[in-house]
């Protein structure tokens, strides 16, 4: 499954599902452009540049629409074209609806909802100018298909997310852009720590249908498959990659 001479975007890629993602598309043969605020960014770099692809980091908030034209800007400026972007940067804060303020819900919607629209909007904008097609793919959650208590905002960002996919895929298919959305479920990853202990993780994921939560390189591998030419008839869709963790019990 060859991306060669391919240009790719990673949200959020400096950890997690995002930094699995850059590196896989990376050994598909991408040169691959990522943005994040976390010190770890550059371990990215590092395993974007030993699979033999040329790696771009920026420090960029994604919620930050200026900050995100200026990324796409200089991509384009470097590397002459964009073809894939993987809208993967996204944060939760957990609190009960009675006690969630106002500004936590306006700061999960900046990066997991806002950043997501300036994201894709101008990548489309590139695409469509470029008239060579492209794939956008989103890293959504079971979220947006469950009412997980204590995620209000997320919840709700996540499903907004999966709607503007679908209507993106419909606009954008006569320019031969796919879009399409991937819902991970619980995936072993640095931010899960903020909320639960390594005990807690290890208990409960012996609980979950195959016995384990997901590696970020198992949704990495989908999100290849998705903007590959294997899935060039996929489009508009949602591949949930959960482990059966929303198979009812």
């Amino acid at each position: 499954m060859s991306l060669a001479q391919k240009i790719a975007i990673v949200t959020g890629g400096a950890r997690g599902i995002g930094r699995a993602t850059a590196a896989e598309l990376a050994r598909a043969g991408c040169d691959v452009a990522f943005c994040d605020i976390a010190a770890s960014a550059p371990e990215t770099v590092k395993e974007i540049e030993s699979a033999g692809s040329r790696a771009l980091y920026l420090t960029a908030d994604t919620g930050e629409r200026a900050q995100m034209e200026a990324m796409f800007d200089e991509v384009v400026s470097r590397w002459g074209r964009l073809d894939i972007l993987v809208n993967n940067a996204a944060i939760n804060i957990r609190k009960p609806l009675l006690e969630l303020e106002v500004d936590d819900v306006a700061a999960v919607w900046k990066t997991t909802l806002w950043g997501v629209f300036h994201c894709s909007q101008l990548a489309a904008r590139q695409m469509v100018n470029q008239g060579a097609g492209g794939a956008i793919v989103m890293i959504s959650s079971i979220h947006a298909a469950r009412g997980f208590p204590g995620s209000t905002a997320y919840n709700g960002a996540k499903a907004a997310v999966n709607q503007m996919a679908a209507t993106w895929a419909s606009e954008l298919a006569a320019h031969r852009i796919r879009v399409n959305s991937i819902e991970p479920g619980w995936t072993d990853t640095p931010g899960e720590r903020k909320f639960f202990t390594e005990e807690y993780i290890r208990e409960q994921g012996r609980l979950l249908p195959l016995g384990r939560l997901a590696k970020p390189e198992e949704i990495a591998a989908a999100v290849k498959f998705l903007v590959s030419d294997e899935a060039a008839y996929i489009t508009g869709s949602v591949l949930r990659v959960d482990g059966g963790l929303m198979l009812p019990r």
